[in-house]
């Protein structure tokens, strides 16, 4: 009878691997091929990777659902994606990429160089406004060569371009004019493919039998749980429910060190945690002001009590990035000195008790607790804040509208400085929101992006540190250090500073 086979075929299964010390769970999902149980805060604002900006969605598409050109490891260099070569011309104005053959999406089409160019159009088309558009500002034209080939010819040379695309999805060809489809089902190459969403309920991925790498993924799937009380998800990752908890934060880290049975991974965060002001609404239009918002905060304190004492103070490159980053101690604004902060207030012609709004990422905890601090620092130099908690798409909605006096949220960085530094300061930028505009800050984002030369890239870096750490539209609060926690049971899972998930490609549940 078939179910007795099935039954007899359990039970074979459960006494050779407890004869090897799995977990019943783990036998289960072997014989089921039951996906691995994930928990996230909130659920994303969507999914098509050319359009999100929250943490959420980029780990749930980004390396799990979709692959770029080019791919970071877990050591932040830049290696081969969907391309498994590429060669530059001398003048650094066309890069030629091969790309891997036999590879097809998730709906079963191959994957060809027109799907490549394709995505990098969409990216650049005005009508999806892809916060990625930065990236590409290069890109004179992209042509598909043959089937295998694609040929990226440059206005000028782009030092940032290997790592810019790895940040870059390749989607369907079909998709290039399509604005919805992809934000409901996405359609990449990667090594799991979107099966369900239910909302606030759980994403669900299931593994991508044709992927371009054998015997990868060895997880049946994925299943993102959408949980919003941190504190419900350590006891689901306690009780088994939960394997994975992709980001914890400090205070359920500590509490889940020494539990049995979970093994908690940390590392320095890429992004960091910020302030934003608005520069096209007063008073923040006045550099003084913003000056002064950096003198009142304490980011130490901050760190202290928001963050349990995990992060460092933030300047606009995150210490990761070791031979870019300026340490704070340069920045002069970075001293905690209220008296400081009044007299530049005064000195623009800011009444006391003025009032205004912080909205805040409400999705994520430390944000939240970052923003009480805050809120009561500026209030102790006569900026009155009131709290605006918002859900992630609304939060989302209103800063890229420029909806907002002040916003507390993260942003994420990138391996190389120009990632970050162009699309959010240079005029323009696709990520600009704060509507900031500066000629010098514009001359040497651009000069930095045509030079080879890493010194003078850095020399122009360096500068751009100093003058954006006190007077740019962010005030950069922390470094958090990022938690993960696992069951033991979960092999092969790496922790990246980006935030990436896609180390799951290699991941197993094992004794």
């Amino acid at each position: 009878m078939p179910v007795d086979l099935r039954c007899a075929a359990f039970i074979a299964l459960a006494t050779l691997v407890s004869a090897h010390g799995m977990s019943e769970k783990a036998i289960a999902q072997e014989a089921t091929g039951a996906p691995l149980q994930l928990a996230i805060d909130s659920s994303p604002a969507g999914l098509d990777p050319h359009i999100v900006t929250a943490f959420n969605s980029v780990a749930i598409v980004s390396g799990t659902i979709y692959e770029g050109l080019t791919a970071i490891d877990k050591d932040l260099q830049v290696v081969p994606g969907l391309a498994e070569s590429w060669s530059i011309s001398p003048d650094g104005l066309i890069y030629t990429f091969k790309l891997r053959p036999g590879v097809t999406f998730h709906d079963g089409t191959p994957l060809a160089a027109d799907d490549v160019v394709s995505s990098l159009r969409r990216v650049q088309s005005k009508e999806v406004a892809s916060p990625l558009a930065s990236r590409l500002v290069a890109l004179s034209e992209a042509l598909a060569v043959d089937p295998l080939d694609v040929e990226l010819k440059l206005k000028e040379p782009s030092a940032p371009l290997l790592a810019a695309l790895a940040g870059i999805a390749i989607v369907p060809r079909s998709m290039e004019a399509n604005k919805e489809a992809l934000q409901k089902t996405p359609i990449g190459t990667g090594p799991f493919k979107f099966e369900a969403w239910q909302p606030n309920g759980f994403i669900l991925l299931s593994r991508n039998l044709h992927y371009r790498e054998a015997g990868k993924p060895k997880l049946a799937g994925l299943k993102f749980n959408i949980v919003p009380e941190a504190a419900t998800r350590a006891v689901g990752l306690e009780s088994g429910q939960y394997e994975l908890l992709p980001q914890v934060d400090a205070a359920t880290a500590l509490e889940l060190k020494e539990k049995p049975g979970i093994k908690l991974s940390q590392t320095l965060e890429l992004s960091d945690t910020v302030i934003g002001l608005n520069v096209a609404r007063p008073p923040f239009a006045d550099a003084r002001v913003r000056e002064a918002v950096n003198y009142a905060l304490d980011r130490q304190a901050i760190i202290d009590a928001a963050l349990f004492g995990a992060g460092v103070p933030a300047g606009p490159l995150s210490p990761v990035l070791k031979s870019w980053a300026r340490p704070v101690a340069d920045f002069p604004c970075y001293r905690h000195d209220p008296q400081k902060a009044r007299a530049l207030l005064e000195e623009a012609g800011i009444a006391k008790g003025t009032k205004l709004v912080l909205r805040v990422l409400a999705s994520r905890q430390d944000i939240k607790d970052i923003a009480q601090v805050v809120q009561a620092e500026l209030g102790e130099v006569g900026i009155g804040v009131e709290l605006a908690n918002e859900e992630t798409g609304q939060f989302v909605q209103d800063w890229r509208n420029g909806n907002f006096d002040l916003f507390a949220s993260a942003n994420a960085g990138g391996v190389d400085p120009d990632e970050f530094l162009y699309r959010t300061f240079h005029t323009g930028g696709s990520t600009n929101v704060f509507r900031y505009s500066d000629a010098t800050v514009d001359h040497d984002l651009e000069e930095a992006r045509r030079l080879s030369d890493r010194t003078e890239r850095k020399a122009i870096y360096d500068r751009l540190q100093m003058q954006l750490a006190c007077s740019g539209p962010i005030v950069a609060i922390a470094y958090g250090t990022l938690f993960s926690a696992a069951r033991a049971e979960l092999k092969g899972y790496e922790i990246m500073a980006n935030r990436s998930l896609v180390s799951l490609r290699d991941a197993s549940l094992s004794p």
